[in-house]
């Protein structure tokens, strides 16, 4: 990766060091997902097949997968694989278990009783990565919290052919509705619906940058009423390390964000000229091993390396780029971590790769990208319930607040708001 000294540079410098790859937020790909949309809209399941064979070279004659379908696929997924997948549910399923939501119930002031309730998302779509890598443990980090949240209806969608483990991940997860689409298309389909895929309420799950902007429009398109969970697009990692981490480490975990796609990114913030090298020279050995090694080495390319002062400007730094992944490690990690302002998942220490989060740490792997981590939230059990405010008045209450209510309204010069209080108060003078 190219080495800068962050001090040597001039603000528009440093600004450009943290640049996402230019493949990231291409208007050529708006244009072309927004005609994706459009065919959907109008030929539904028509224009999925035409993408599935166009996008994924897949003839499917029916869009859902059968009882039997979903069997098969299972018991052709290995006893070893399916402990894996065991163990990993049980972590995701235990921290997603203990965010429960607890509802909230107040007397703010004499007879005025506030409560904050909450209720699953009725219709959820998740959609899982498939083709270049199949994401199974995608499945597991959707499908477990929704179950968990109670949504009624959850609908899974994957590009064609459907890896044999993602099937059984969402079996075991208790998925039943599963749809052989991905991309732009499969996001049109969950937010408008097609002749065979259910319109949903509200669409999960990560994806390259087609995925990504496929979700913002339908996010913003006034003819549906969908939401999404977050921007949640090309992988990537920023790594804070000293000089004492070592660069193996190191390397294998900007390897393993890099590997994901051409337009992941990985970054390296140190305060060590001498780890920089070490790490570019570990990265030589390790990609050399890698069946992805063209996917990573292209990544790599728009990766850096950036030498600062100390630690706490690699915060800063870390900070200001607001990292998907950020990994910590130096020799007393969890000092920084009180520092932390922008980050969609931490993972402290040498011994915590970023591997265990992407599978079963128990934590969630849907997380912010292009910097979104300074304000947008890692997916949590929340994210598939909507949260709403009750209140209620008895007339004492609304003797003690109603006054308090009509002058504010008054001074708003909304006399239809005072009057709604006015009215009430009179009659119990009467």
């Amino acid at each position: 990766m190219q080495i800068l000294n962050w001090n040597s540079l001039s603000a528009n410098q440093q600004v450009a060091a943290l640049k996402r790859s230019p493949l990231v937020g291409d208007n050529s790909v708006e244009q072309l997902v927004r005609s994706i949309i459009e065919q959907v809209v109008l030929d539904g399941d028509a224009a999925i097949s035409k993408f599935n064979q166009q996008f994924d070279g897949a003839i499917i004659d029916d869009l859902a997968l059968t009882t039997a379908e979903i069997d098969s696929a299972s018991a052709r997924v290995s006893d070893k694989v399916k402990q894996s997948i065991a163990q990993a549910v049980a972590n995701i399923e235990a921290f997603h278990q203990a965010q429960i939501f607890k509802p909230i119930d107040i007397e703010t002031q004499v007879g005025v009783r506030c409560e904050l309730r909450s209720e699953a998302i009725e219709k959820v779509g998740l959609y899982i990565p498939g083709g270049t890598a199949p994401l199974i443990s995608t499945v597991m980090m959707l499908a477990l919290p929704a179950r968990i949240a109670g949504c009624e209806q959850r609908v899974l969608v994957s590009p064609p052919p459907i890896n044999d483990a993602i099937i059984y991940a969402a079996k075991v997860c208790g998925i039943t509705e599963i749809y052989q689409v991905g991309g732009a298309q499969a996001i049109a389909a969950l937010a408008f619906g097609t002749e065979t895929i259910p319109k949903v309420d509200k669409i999960f799950g990560p994806g390259n940058r087609y995925v990504t902007e496929a979700k913002r429009l339908v996010s913003q398109d006034n003819r549906v009423s969908v939401t999404i969970d977050m921007p949640a697009g090309p992988s990537e990692v920023l790594v804070i390390a000293d000089d004492q981490a070592n660069p193996a480490f190191i390397a294998a975990d900007l390897l393993s964000q890099a590997e994901h796609g051409v337009d992941s990114q990985v970054m390296l913030v140190t305060n060590s000229v001498g780890q920089a090298d070490a790490v570019n020279a570990q990265l030589t050995i390790q990609l050399a091993l890698l069946p992805r090694q063209d996917i990573a080495a292209k990544a790599l390319e728009c990766s850096r390396s950036l030498v600062v002062n100390d630690l706490a400007q690699a915060v800063q730094v870390s900070n200001q780029y607001g990292p998907e992944h950020l990994i910590v490690q130096t020799e007393n990690p969890r000092a920084l971590l009180s520092t932390i302002r922008a980050a969609g998942s931490v993972f402290l220490g040498a011994y915590t790769p970023e591997s265990v989060g992407d599978y079963a740490s128990g934590t969630n792997h849907v997380l912010p990208t292009y910097g979104y981590s300074r304000a947008v939230s890692s997916l949590s059990l929340a994210d598939f319930s909507r949260r709403f405010t009750v209140q209620e008045l008895s007339a004492e209450g609304l003797k003690n607040i109603g006054q308090t209510v009509m002058t504010l309204a008054e001074n708003e010069l909304l006399d239809a708001h005072k009057n709604a209080v006015a009215i009430r108060l009179a009659s119990l003078e009467q």
